[in-house]
């Protein structure tokens, strides 16, 4: 059986429809659907998006078969408009557009008015009785065509339109006549002879595949390919092509061209938004060649506009716009984005497809229609993508604010900031305790320089990827970042940072955008976040619907206090080592890794004790009656020391230990792949003292804050690093009796679990012996797809784009989780321990528990809850939802 590839649509015909847009894409399915309900479609057909793939597998070459496929589209089309295609006497006119299952607005080519020549020119000009339309609409075509399909230097042609109006005096191409429209066209052919060595095609037939050939082409073109990267539209889907006839906006005053939104986009308010052009072809309208006119009055007069708004210049076919307005949402269930043109008076429907939004209007539309009874609470649910959530939690840039923009990188954290640059940790928190808002400037971060970031307004660094260091740490803690800056050329020892020629020092101004990975020169004003009421009732009808919980990293009461206003449900990681960086408690630390025997570790501990009892403590009161997962020390100890000569002579003056013994303690500490080396339980097996006092810190918080509040919290205390049975079996004797002691001092018995963070191959495949002791696990899915992958995340960014370029990987693994790799171990593991202990608790706590793709493979396995950084946690609460929803469907 031969595949049919081409579909037609208009004047009573319908091949297709709404639910064909994997074989049609969205555009073709929505004309087919349009034509199918009666509104003013002009006929033609669609080249499925079956044929792109075989475009390419063929060598960019098309089956013989299509041929009579694409001559009875034709025919289809001049059978409805009584015109000829390539015929003088009455010339048909047809678009060739793009049209992929998801909308790429701007990414794919188009060329209109396909089928003037020398000859078919002369017959529009009879028939349309206007010689300035036909040969304007050549002169487009010719441009149009030369640039998409010939790939002809545009600008030769847009400067020999701009010297012929100069020749005659004219500022505007409406003042161009017939015959300056006609010379131009000479002077257009004559370009194409230049630069193609051949004259410009003057068969129909030819001009037609061309432009078939180009739109399929444009399906790989490098600006497609970045935005399918950046929005996850699979390469493999393709794009369909459709040809249809030419209506013309440009017939003069009773004609027109437009594109509409039956909402407002930006706001969600119920109101027709849009504009329109007189006497113009489409490409006027987005091109901004000419400024274009508002759709209604009350646009016009809040803008303060004196061009006649579409409403008062063409109030007929404004209003039989609007009740096409109404049916098409209706139709739908959605907001719509329209493309229509008025020619001579008569209305004519383009496209229609669903608007894109911000998430502020994605709220308030998906609030308002379950509301209107135009969709329901679970479809509203649905309608609102997760991630674009991030837009309301951060501050951002003023959008009316001018900005000096000198580099770009990464957008690793959302939000936007100003403020003083600073190039080291100590620097940032001096000035912030001063008021001052600064910048950290890194070449890239490490744990020690976490309070630097904490005071910081926000980060830039010159490595790393969206999964660095940086990018994370911001993440959690909500501060903007903008990573991987490659060109950012940084002198920290000079405080001078360069770039594009510009010389940035200490002290001087910059503004990050963690959206948009630009940086700027100067403060640029930033705008709060508004967490309107939307926000809130849709939040409301996500938690009614998900299953898995949700919780936060956090480890500081800020952090705490952040997540639980956006609905976290307990901490699921609450990471003790950057306790331990804390600049007031860094001499201790430092003081029991330098010494030389236990009891010496003992004294250090000691002070540590309170310390740690009181981090505990905050969290505890904040997040009480709730879980909170704690994971016990996890870094190399060597991170803790200095490295720098002038951290070493203020090491030795706190520590009365010389400074050739801390180097020499530093060497011996020295590991080459501190990843995998003596960190996690592997310290508290090595240095038990460290675990103990952790634990005893944490059941004494836990059972003042019970004591205090009457509302004990539910410690969940996790073994990092884990790779067998026995290492848990050791930690958790510690823990037990640690929680022994205590318990009998206080006078008091809480409920507590031990665990483990998996994040071993070996400790996934040998979960169910770890289940024996283990109470509850974590999987820490940043560690699990380094050690999986053999991956570093620090250093992925060098070449895991071109992995995704490729196809080796669907998405970046650290952003997304690797489902087929690593997601089999977390499900094997996951059934493992659940055979050997029933009712173990199991969630996520890496990066992944933010990311909605990771959130639905949670959902599918059956996992308890995931846990996501504090500004994150909405995102997860939505992706749960939405999860939830979809399991239930299927």
């Amino acid at each position: 059986m031969t595949t049919q590839y081409v579909y037609r649509f208009g004047g009573g015909v319908s091949d297709g429809g709404k639910g064909d847009k994997n074989l049609l894409g969205g555009k073709g399915a929505n004309l087919a659907e349009m034509a199918s309900i009666g509104l003013p479609v002009p006929p033609g057909f669609t080249i499925s998006t079956e044929m792109c793939q075989r475009f390419y597998d063929e060598g960019e070459r098309f089956p013989e078969s299509l041929k009579a496929e694409v001559a009875n589209g034709i025919a289809h089309i001049e059978a409805i408009t009584n015109k000829k295609f390539g015929v003088a006497a009455d010339p048909l006119l047809v678009s060739v557009r793009s049209g992929a299952r998801a909308s790429m607005p701007g990414m794919m080519d188009t060329v209109l008015n396909l089928g003037l020549n020398d000859e078919t020119v002369q017959g529009l000009a009879r028939v349309s009785g206007d010689a300035r339309f036909a040969w304007d609409s050549y002169r487009r075509f010719i441009q149009m065509y030369s640039d998409v399909v010939l790939e002809l230097d545009h600008g030769a042609f847009e400067e020999a339109l701009e010297i012929a109006k100069e020749d005659k005096g004219y500022s505007l191409d409406t003042e161009m006549g017939a015959e300056d429209w006609e010379a131009l066209v000479k002077r257009y052919q004559a370009i194409v002879v230049e630069q193609w060595d051949k004259p410009f095609p003057q068969d129909v037939h030819e001009q037609l595949w061309g432009a078939i050939g180009a739109v399929f082409k444009s399906w790989q073109s490098e600006r497609a390919k970045v935005y399918r990267r950046l929005n996850d539209i699979p390469g493999e889907w393709g794009t369909a092509v459709n040809v249809q006839a030419m209506v013309f906006g440009n017939m003069g005053d009773t004609s027109a061209t437009g594109v509409a939104f039956t909402r407002d986009p930006s706001k969600g308010d119920r109101a027709y938004y849009g504009e329109f052009l007189i006497n113009a072809q489409g490409e006027d309208v987005v091109a901004g060649i000419r400024t274009p006119q508002y759709l209604t009055r009350e646009a016009r007069e809040a803008a303060g506009a004196k061009p006649a708004s579409m409403e008062e210049a063409l109030p007929t076919v404004y209003g039989e716009l609007a009740k096409v307005f109404d049916l098409l949402e209706t139709h739908y269930r959605d907001m719509q984005d329209i493309e229509f043109t008025v020619q001579q008076g008569k209305l004519w429907m383009l496209q229609t497809r669903s608007g894109k939004r911000t998430a502020k209007a994605a709220l308030k539309i998906a609030v308002d229609m379950a509301n209107e009874g135009l969709i329901t609470r679970e479809e509203a649910i649905a309608r609102v993508d997760p991630a674009a959530l991030d837009q309301l939690l951060h501050p951002t840039l003023d959008p009316k604010a001018p900005r000096d923009v000198i580099a770009k990188g990464l957008p690793a954290s959302p939000g936007a900031a100003s403020g003083l640059v600073v190039f080291d940790a100590e620097t940032a928190e001096k000035r912030a305790e001063m008021g001052d808002a600064v910048i950290l400037v890194r070449v890239e971060t490490s744990p020690e320089d976490i309070h630097g970031m904490h005071a910081a307004r926000g980060i830039l660094t010159a490595r790393g990827g969206m999964t660095s260091h940086a990018a994370v740490v911001a993440r959690g803690m909500g501060r903007p970042c903008v990573s991987g800056v490659g060109t950012l050329a940084i002198d920290a020892k000079a405080k001078v940072f360069r770039v594009a020629g510009r010389e940035v020092r200490e002290g001087d101004v910059i503004t990050i955008d963690g959206a948009t990975g630009e940086v700027m020169l100067g403060a640029v004003p930033t705008v709060q976040p508004e967490l309107a009421g939307d926000f809130g009732i849709l939040m409301g009808w996500a938690d009614e619907v998900r299953r898995l919980k949700v919780r936060a990293n956090a480890e500081t009461p800020l952090d705490c206090k952040t997540a639980r206003i956006f609905g976290a449900e307990g901490v699921g990681l609450c990471r003790t080592e950057h306790m331990f960086f804390d600049s007031n408690r860094i001499t201790a630390v430092r003081q029991m890794i330098l010494a030389e025997d236990e009891k010496g570790r003992r004294v250090a501990l000691d002070k540590l004790l309170p310390e740690q009892r009181a981090d505990f403590s905050e969290i505890f009161e904040i997040m009480a009656g709730l879980p909170v997962t704690i994971r016990l020390l996890d870094p190399p100890l060597h991170e803790f020391l200095p490295h720098e000569e002038e951290e070493f002579a203020e090491v030795a003056s706190a520590t009365g230990i010389g400074v050739e013994a801390l180097k020499r303690r530093a060497a011996e500490l020295h590991e080459f792949n501190p990843m995998l080396g003596h960190r996690g339980c592997r310290l508290g097996v090595t240095y038990p003292e460290i675990y103990e006092m952790q634990a005893r810190a944490i059941f004494e918080a836990a059972c003042d804050v019970a004591a205090k509040s009457g509302n004990a919290p539910i410690p969940e205390v996790m073994v990092p690093l884990v790779a067998t049975r026995r290492e848990l079996e050791l930690m958790k004797a510690v823990i037990d009796k640690a929680a022994k002691a205590v318990f009998a001092e206080k006078g008091v018995t809480l409920d507590y679990l031990v665990g483990t963070m998996i994040e071993l191959p070996r400790a996934a495949l040998k979960a169910g012996e770890i289940a024996e002791v283990g109470e509850f696990f974590s999987f820490g899915t940043n560690d699990l797809t380094q050690t999986t992958l053999g991956v570093s995340r620090d250093d992925a960014g060098r070449f895991l784009t071109t992995y995704v370029d490729k196809g080796i990987y669907p998405k970046d693994p650290f952003v997304s989780l690797d489902v087929e790799g690593v997601g089999e171990l977390i499900e094997l593991a996951a059934e493992r321990g659940r055979k050997t202990r029933g009712d173990i608790k199991l969630g996520i706590c890496g990066e992944h528990g933010g990311d909605p793709a990771s959130i639905a493979f949670c959902e599918g396995i059956g996992l308890d809850y995931v846990s996501a950084s504090p500004y994150r946690v909405p995102i997860a609460r939505l992706a749960a939802a939405q999860a939830a929803l979809r399991a239930k469907q299927a």
